[in-house]
């Protein structure tokens, strides 16, 4: 690290190869997500490139394709778990804390056995998130928060279904949850209960084999007493939808055609405006397409997917936008906001601003036309306003600097690079 020759280094982004989008395991091949995140953050929220450091942690692979490949660049061994792989990380924690001790740490693409205990190691020892896990639920959240504005009802009166529940569905359940808490004011138990996680076996309910960082989700036994289904296994995503009146249903199970015409038939049933979000990616793996959705709901759905959708045909003509459910409206304004106010750690209320945020730039005549995020092509305005709402709420928890609105709204400004290329010969008039 003291080798980078880069003394001012705000922003590290760092992967361990291990889940690289839907590819798996790359090794060290998967250092193009560092530098590709990187060059979103400095095109979305303008932090400037040399203040940046893109990363791979090269704990070796897995994938017999790459060991095999002489051409492959990275440790040919098999990759590292357990107190070998920890204590690699904890060594690079602590050189960036050395090196770069205002820096903020980033991790990306990290594979499931790891991702969450090293966001739960680490987020109060230095200033470090997961965007898979909490960025992928706070875009989430902004997109239920709107939808909740257009169908006129409190978060906390719908049944939320989640199929897929890895570390991005739960990112996302603890964003609802944690949204339902705020604006509701009910207690996050009461939040949680109004989750239904469904996991590979099946609806995930008080007794059955569980992760440790899904135990919170877990449904008690007496929620799905009287459904009248067989009660020697776990309730499949068709059951949960029906029994368990389900309104908002969110897939990130990467299963093509998962939400089939008996669930939205089921889902329709349960509400006048279902809420329909299909994010797995790339567009080959989404759960439902939205004209699939549009058609079974006669254009009453709320929908918003994890691939780019062209609009589709609604009632009378009318074209319905479908919002992406990109982590590009979160992350950047989040590290720019975090970074500039000196923040010393990212807490879950920053991650519940930059929802607010997000939902609050969707204007009404934009709701009126299906969209439930704000267009991307202003991402920068979206990126400044997240990053101060993150700065406000980071002050009104005590750990940030103490500033006016005012005072971080122009730091905010400033903090924003504009790149300006300049000719390399003179013209004149130029």
């Amino acid at each position: 690290m003291q080798n980078v020759g880069l003394p001012n280094i705000s922003l590290i982004v760092a992967t361990d190869g291990e889940r690289i989008l839907g590819l798996g395991d790359l090794g060290a091949d998967g250092m193009g997500i560092p530098i590709g995140k990187i060059a979103l953050y400095i095109a979305a929220a303008g932090i400037h490139p040399a203040s940046t450091l893109p990363v791979c942690i090269d704990v070796g692979t897995n994938n017999e394709k790459l060991l095999n490949d002489p051409l492959y660049v990275g440790v040919r061994k098999a990759r590292l778990y357990g107190d070998a792989y920890y204590d690699i990380i904890e060594r690079f924690v602590q050189g960036v804390r050395r090196v770069f001790p205002k820096a903020l740490l980033q991790w990306e693409d990290i594979g499931r056995t790891n991702a969450y205990t090293l966001l739960d190691r680490y987020i109060n020892r230095i200033l470090s998130f997961n965007d898979d896990i909490q960025g992928t639920g706070a875009v989430a959240a902004a997109a239920i928060n709107t939808a909740s504005k257009i169908k006129g009802k409190p978060l906390s009166q719908e049944r939320i279904g989640i199929f897929g529940f890895g570390q991005a569905g739960t990112g996302v359940a603890n964003a609802i949850a944690g949204l339902m808490q705020s604006e509701d004011h009910v207690s996050i138990e009461e939040a949680r209960r109004q989750i239904f996680a469904v996991d590979i076996n099946g609806l995930l309910v008080e007794g059955s084999k569980h992760e440790n960082y899904q135990r919170n989700f877990l449904q008690p036994k007496e929620a799905i007493a009287d459904w009248p289904i067989d009660k020697d296994r776990a309730p499949n995503l068709a059951e949960v939808v029906k029994h368990g009146k389900i309104t908002i249903l969110i897939g990130l199970s990467a299963q093509a055609g998962a939400f089939n015409d008996e669930i939205l038939q089921s889902l329709c049933a349960n509400t006048e405006k279902p809420i329909l979000f299909a994010l797995s990616n790339p567009t080959a793996r989404c759960e439902v397409t939205p004209d699939k959705v549009m058609k079974a709901s006669q254009g009453r759905a709320l929908m918003a997917t994890g691939s780019p959708f062209a609009p589709v045909d609604g009632p009378g003509g009318k074209k319905i936008h479908i919002s992406q459910c990109n982590n590009l409206y979160v992350f950047p304004g989040v590290g720019l906001g975090a970074v500039v106010c000196q923040a010393t750690k990212i807490s879950d209320g920053m991650f519940a601003a930059s929802s607010r945020a997000i939902s609050n730039m969707v204007t009404a005549e934009q709701r009126a036309a299906g969209y439930l995020l704000p267009s991307l092509e202003n991402i920068r305005r979206t990126s400044y306003e997240v990053a101060l709402e993150v700065a406000k709420q980071a002050r009104e928890e005590g750990i940030a600097m103490i500033a006016s609105d005012d005072r971080l709204a122009l730091l905010m400004q400033n903090a924003m690079w504009v790149p300006r290329y300049y000719p390399y010969r003179f013209e004149k008039g130029i």
